[in-house]
């Protein structure tokens, strides 16, 4: 755990949307380790349980990622095999309770690399991605005001 705790504010919780316990889980790329660490592969191993295992105690019902991309280097962006693992790796659950996934001020890259694996990926999980280009235009689809934005982001 000492390895991680700096990064530990990747996730958070960013209170609920609709009727009933949807949560709201927020990803802040901008926090992950820079990729140059000698212990980066190891960082991001225990990282990944620490995300998963948090994702798991946050959702009880229906639930919501925003991914914050702003302000993140691309040194920090995790890897195609990381996330490929990441989502294998979440429980049956965890994935069918997933309603939608935000990404907030999405980079070329990103766009390219899911328009590259969309055939790979399903139609179910393709259609929850939206992708939003500012922090009002996210406003506008979710409540804010428990949605810890890191001040590199607001910058």
């Amino acid at each position: 755990m000492k390895s991680i705790e700096p990064y530990q504010k990747v996730i958070s919780h960013g209170g609920y949307y609709g009727d009933g316990l949807n949560a709201i889980i927020v990803f802040a790329a901008c926090i992950l380790p820079d990729s140059s660490r000698a212990d980066y592969h190891y960082v991001m191993e225990n990282l990944f349980l620490y995300v998963i295992s948090t994702l798991e105690l946050m959702v009880a019902e229906d639930y919501m990622i925003v991914y914050l991309n702003g302000a993140t280097p691309r040194r920090k962006m995790p890897g195609l095999g990381w996330i490929k693992k990441c989502y294998q790796m979440i429980d049956r659950r965890l994935r069918k309770n997933l309603k939608s996934f935000i990404i907030v001020h999405p980079s070329w890259f990103i766009r390219t690399i899911l328009a590259i694996t969309r055939p790979f990926i399903s139609s179910k999980f393709s259609n929850k991605i939206k992708y939003v280009n500012s922090l009002a235009e996210l406003g506008e689809l979710i409540p804010m005001e428990y949605i810890h934005i890191p001040e590199s982001i607001i910058k």
